[in-house]
């Protein structure tokens, strides 16, 4: 646990969360109706930061720690999205906007140090082939199976125009007939 508490990127996270329930502190003296639902956005995203930061280094294999990277930066995204609306609405200070925004970028320079850390030959085989690491002769046929590119292309004759003059002039027709004359 004390791992954990001293990465670099948790300690960011923290300060983010600290920041984030200062906000909503200050969201609770508003009347408005939508306080609440902001108030709830930002901190469940705060605090899920934090839990996949601790999931993330819980687990070993590269792709659940990806998983939860991803997680994260939608977490932040979906709290910043809460954040900047809450100016909008009326119900938070611009300069906490700003400040929002600095400690997420700090946030994200750590984070981006850390996910670089990630050990990705700790992993196995994604079978639903949505990680390709073609360092495997099991991801190299995974790969080679999502894509074939002459049965693509071959279902494209060669003579068929998909935008020829008569489509667009049908087209053209069609708009005039809904028009008054």
């Amino acid at each position: 646990m004390n791992r954990l508490m001293n990465l670099p990127v948790y300690k960011k996270a923290e300060e983010v969360y600290e920041l984030a329930k200062a906000m909503v502190e200050v969201m609770e003296d508003t009347d408005k109706r939508e306080a609440e639902w902001f108030s709830n956005e930002i901190m469940s995203n705060a605090t899920m930061i934090l839990g996949k930061i601790a999931n993330a280094e819980g687990g070993g294999l590269y792709s659940l720690r990806m998983y939860n990277a991803v997680r994260i930066r939608l977490g932040i995204q979906d709290m910043m999205t809460a954040v900047i609306s809450t100016e909008m609405f009326g119900m938070n200070e611009d300069d906490y906007v700003q400040l929002m925004r600095d400690k997420v970028e700090e946030f994200r320079i750590e984070f981006v140090a850390w996910i670089r850390g990630f050990d990705k030959s700790n992993d196995i085989p994604d079978d639903w082939a949505i990680r390709f690491d073609t360092s495997t002769p099991e991801q190299e046929k995974l790969e080679e199976l999502m894509f074939d590119e002459d049965k693509f292309f071959e279902s494209f004759d060669d003579g068929d125009d998909w935008f020829d003059d008569e489509d667009s002039k049908e087209g053209d027709d069609e708009d005039d007939a809904d028009k008054p004359k």
